[in-house]
């Protein structure tokens, strides 16, 4: 089982939430937990610091990519010449790879300097990220985990949010089993199929999986705090915060 957060925002973060993902990640043992990016909420010392203690604390590996709040956005200087000092500093490289039991798990920046919400990747990591998943194990899920997300439904306003080489990446990657994309940013939760979605005619679906903010105060629309769980066998589960009982229950 992977457990998927996402946008924790801390500074802005639930403890009521914290404690029942504790209880979960005890009673479930998940053998991953994955944060796609806002850990959180300015980028503060303080605020990584609490990201870091509430993961370690934990006990579970985890895996980690930047969002858009992990850069400063009002320190101009920090944000021009050392954009993801306090990141780096707390969770090392941006771009890390990492190998379970069932999952093999890629991280890619979508987050540039010059941009406060719109998502960004390059040729460059297209190519990275195609080779990584050319050599990785046949008997893992692939799955890549960015910030902003590389497709949202028409209706949504944040379209301008997602990379514009999105759908050229996913035609190159899906040639080589990538299985899902797990991202945040929205605060939404979601699941496509990009073969479909993107028409690109690939012998297997490609997953865009979209979670809400696991712990934040900042809800989109009176959405419950939720995560999402993928299963060893590639089956998806959403968890919603149910506030009467305290705990994280699965959606029926």
């Amino acid at each position: 089982m992977l457990l998927h957060l996402s946008d924790l925002h801390f500074g802005t973060e639930r403890q009521e939430c914290i404690q029942a993902i504790q209880t979960f990640c005890q009673e479930q043992r998940p053998e991953v937990v994955v944060v796609s990016g806002d850990l959180t909420q300015r980028a503060k010392f303080k605020e990584f610091l609490a990201c870091r203690q509430f993961l370690d604390g934990l006990k579970i590996p985890y895996f980690v990519v930047p969002g858009n709040h992990d850069i400063p956005l009002y320190q101009l200087w920090n944000r021009v010449f050392s954009p993801f000092g306090l990141y780096q500093l707390f969770f090392g490289s941006l771009e890390n790879t990492l190998v379970t039991e069932h999952f093999y798990l890629i991280g890619m920046n979508s987050i540039r300097r010059r941009y406060h919400t719109r998502g960004h990747i390059s040729l460059e990591q297209i190519q990275h990220v195609d080779e990584i998943l050319q050599k990785a194990p046949q008997n893992k899920l692939k799955i890549i985990v960015s910030h902003q997300p590389f497709y949202t439904s028409n209706e949504n306003h944040h379209l301008k949010d997602c990379p514009s080489l999105g759908k050229f990446a996913i035609k190159e990657w899906g040639q080589h089993q990538l299985y899902a994309l797990l991202h945040g940013h929205l605060h939404l939760v979601a699941v496509y199929d990009l073969n479909q979605e993107f028409e690109l005619d690939l012998q297997q679906p490609v997953y865009e999986v979209h979670a809400g903010t696991a712990i934040s105060k900042r809800l989109h629309k009176n959405m419950p705090n939720s995560f999402n769980v993928i299963h060893c066998d590639g089956s998806f589960e959403h968890y919603f915060f149910d506030e009467m009982r305290q705990v994280f229950v699965p959606k029926k």
